[in-house]
């Protein structure tokens, strides 16, 4: 299941931060800026309402992390979920198999980036596209989503990530400015 906040800004943190684990509370806190602490709990508290919902877990969870960072609920390895934010809103996806997701903001496009992550038929896509920035952005969260569902992370070439066998639906909100992709096992 997917679960998204795109309103972020309504969130009140001092309220919020008693529903944090003292793990997260801790991470949180170490944001200086406002967006990050608030980004970090409003993740965090999707994950909560998504156990609530799904597995009727009322607990604040902790996690354990990967080789790669890929984050796991502690003592729950039957349920598998991701994280993503950017500056529009936060999402986090649920699941009894691995699963990935990745949230971007659409900025402008940049040639150069677009040149060193994508390889040349999607630089194709890209210059054919009637707004290249926003599919940079969808062809960037796609790879990520799949590097963040086999836990791997950006540690390869990013233009060999997608081959068209993987499991990716994406949604582009262009009004609220953002483009999330989830990847499944």
């Amino acid at each position: 299941m997917i679960y998204l906040n795109d309103d972020i800004a309504q969130i009140d943190l001092d309220a919020a931060i008693s529903q944090l684990s003292a793990q997260r509370r801790e991470q949180a806190l170490r944001f200086s800026h406002e967006l990050g602490r608030r980004q970090c709990i409003a993740a965090y508290l999707l994950l909560r309402e998504a156990l609530r919902s799904e597995y009727g877990i009322e607990e604040p969870p902790t996690f354990e992390y990967g080789i790669h960072g890929k984050p796991s609920l502690t003592g729950r390895s039957d349920i598998h979920f991701n994280l993503s934010h950017c500056r529009a809103g936060v999402i986090c996806a649920v699941d009894r198999r691995p699963i990935g997701i990745d949230m971007e903001t659409i900025r402008p496009y940049k040639e150069a980036l677009a040149r060193h992550t994508m390889n040349d038929d999607e630089l194709r896509q890209i210059a054919a596209a009637a707004r290249p920035e926003v599919e940079f952005i969808r062809l960037w969260t796609m790879k990520e989503a799949l590097l963040k569902c086999t836990g791997e992370g950006i540690t390869r070439d990013l233009k060999t990530v997608l081959t068209g066998r993987e499991r990716i639906e994406t949604t582009v909100n262009e009004e609220k400015g953002y483009v999330y992709s989830v990847c499944f096992s």
